[in-house]
């Protein structure tokens, strides 16, 4: 006769199965996890174009920084849901996250947001350093405090928001180099050019939802369209002088340059469709371009990086002159 013991462990196995795969997912919900590895790869970019070194790359920093820009995140985002679970139940594309439908409790929400941060901000400062530290506690007082309640005030809270995603690449490039040079500028100017006609044009599509929760986005104080196109037009041309700024400053090279020109051209026309005929499908069309643009952007900048001319861009550490490679030595 077959011992039952094995199939008794089964039946009870499965209940927890699902009961991990539901908090997972409900934990992957509250920090938006699909939102916060766009983060990540940002700020592995800006690490990646800061850190190139004659020594190679310091593993340890780069996935102390990460992880600790992911925990900031987590937190920022969680505070994000917990400030909005009111609004976020008006809403049919929020009213299924895990605090509006009781899944999870408020109280356990700000406990895990508290201990994000903490976690976050400690690893950035221990392994990493003060400044990476400093600017990720930035980005979630500005998530939190300034982005989250502006939502409900003003079309500029695009803007501000703007600015939360636009510093992670400056947390990689400070988690490499403990500073912040022209390059970091240039990342963070990019990304926050680059999220105005992304945002702008998901909150086309979602102008309903975003009125009926009384959220003053553009689209929703704009009725026809005609301000948000023109806006979404504007922005994607500054991307242009924007991603040829990085070859200027050596940050890429020239298949960089041309790529990067002609994806700059191929969101641009997005654009143009969009203000011509404001559609939602032009809008879903601008907002897939958008994403589609800048991971290819980055890759490119990333696979390309160093002056025109060179294969990389070279960086050493501080020392005397005689600790450089003897090719830039000069002859005696």
């Amino acid at each position: 006769m077959p011992d039952p013991a094995p199939a008794a462990e089964s039946v009870v196995a499965a209940p927890e199965a699902a009961a991990w795969r539901r908090g997972l997912r409900q934990y992957a919900q509250l920090t938006k996890a699909r939102l916060s590895a766009l983060v990540l790869m940002t700020t592995a970019v800006g690490f990646a174009l800061a850190g190139t070194s004659t020594t190679g790359t310091d593993w340890w920093c780069f996935f102390a920084t990460i992880v600790g820009t992911a925990l900031a995140a987590g937190a920022a985002n969680t505070l994000n849901q917990v400030l909005e679970i009111r609004l976020d139940a008006m809403m049919d594309r929020t009213r299924r996250r895990p605090l509006p439908t009781g899944e999870l409790s408020l109280r356990h929400a700000w406990i895990l947001a508290i201990v994000l941060a903490l976690a976050g901000l400690a690893m950035l400062f221990l392994f990493a350093n003060a400044l990476a530290a400093m600017l990720a506690l930035l980005t979630i007082l500005i998530y939190a405090a300034l982005y989250t309640p502006l939502k409900r005030w003003s079309p500029l809270n695009t803007l501000v928001g703007a600015v939360c995603g636009a510093i992670p690449p400056m947390i990689g490039w400070a988690g490499a180099r403990g500073s912040l040079d022209a390059g970091a500028w240039v990342l963070g100017a990019l990304l926050f050019v680059w999220q105005i006609p992304h945002f702008l044009a998901l909150a086309w599509v979602y102008r309903g939802e975003y009125a009926r929760a009384r959220f003053a986005m553009l689209p929703v104080v704009d009725p026809d369209g005609t301000l948000t196109g023109r806006i979404v037009l504007l922005t994607s041309l500054m991307l242009v002088p924007l991603t040829l700024t990085a070859t200027l400053l050596g940050l890429a090279g020239w298949i960089y340059t041309l790529g990067a020109l002609v994806l700059s051209l191929w969101l641009l026309s997005r654009g143009v469709r969009l203000l011509a005929q404001r559609t939602d499908a032009n809008a879903r069309g601008v907002f897939i371009a958008s994403i589609i643009y800048l991971a290819l952007v980055l890759a490119l900048m990333v696979i390309d990086r160093g002056p025109i001319g060179s294969p990389a861009m070279p960086h050493y550490a501080a020392g005397p002159v005689t600790d450089l490679p003897a090719t830039v030595l000069p002859a005696d």
